[in-house]
């Protein structure tokens, strides 16, 4: 579990094609590894992934054929920025939201304006994920728990405070590019129970 807050933003060191997947290693940028180990769980652009190997400074990944399929990090060459988080500690400060690390889809970005000292980041809205996204309701996009600002017929909105810009990979996003998108786990159960069928 995770909170969308992003602690550190890595860089690709290199990307390996695997039969099943793919291997991929990066520089974790200021990430805190001194409890890190093989095994943990590390939110990669909001994707939940596991050490599988680690150095001084760098972490290295197994990514399945599904993950491939259903977030941007088959799209990322050596060098692309990610954001990093690692698992939520149970005594730890819940900054964000409950960020499970599960990507529902992928989508681009349709605008990103910069509006006074803060942006205007616009995304579709694939419409099998419409009825997830709430006006005011809570976002991962790329990992980063952000509130919906707006909600229109194909698209949302939120933004984008200066911190933020600064201090995570959407400084790297422009119009057309993919961002991993996770609806929030409160959304999702809710929708559960009203499709229950009654007993």
């Amino acid at each position: 579990m995770f909170t969308g807050i992003v602690q550190a933003v890595g860089r690709v060191y290199s990307d390996t094609p695997q039969e099943d997947g793919a291997r991929v290693t990066l520089h974790t940028g200021d990430l805190d590894l001194r409890a890190l180990r093989v095994g943990d769980s590390v939110a990669v652009n909001g994707c939940c992934l596991t050490v599988v190997s680690r150095a001084d400074d760098t972490l290295t990944f197994d990514l399945l054929v599904e993950s491939l399929a259903r977030t941007n990090l088959g799209d990322l060459s050596p060098g692309a920025r990610v954001n990093l988080e690692r698992a939520l500690a149970a005594n730890a400060r819940l900054g964000g939201h409950f960020v499970q690390g599960h990507i529902d889809c992928t989508s681009a970005v349709r605008a990103f304006e910069v509006h006074g000292a803060d942006r205007r980041l616009e995304i579709a809205l694939p419409p099998e994920f419409a009825h997830l996204v709430a006006f005011k309701g809570s976002i991962a996009i790329d990992g980063i728990s952000l509130t919906v600002a707006e909600v229109h017929a194909s698209s949302f909105v939120v933004w984008i405070i200066p911190h933020t810009f600064e201090v995570t990979a959407l400084r790297e996003r422009q119009v057309g590019d993919a961002v991993n998108l996770e609806a929030d786990i409160l959304g999702k159960y809710v929708e559960k129970f009203i499709a229950r069928p009654a007993r």
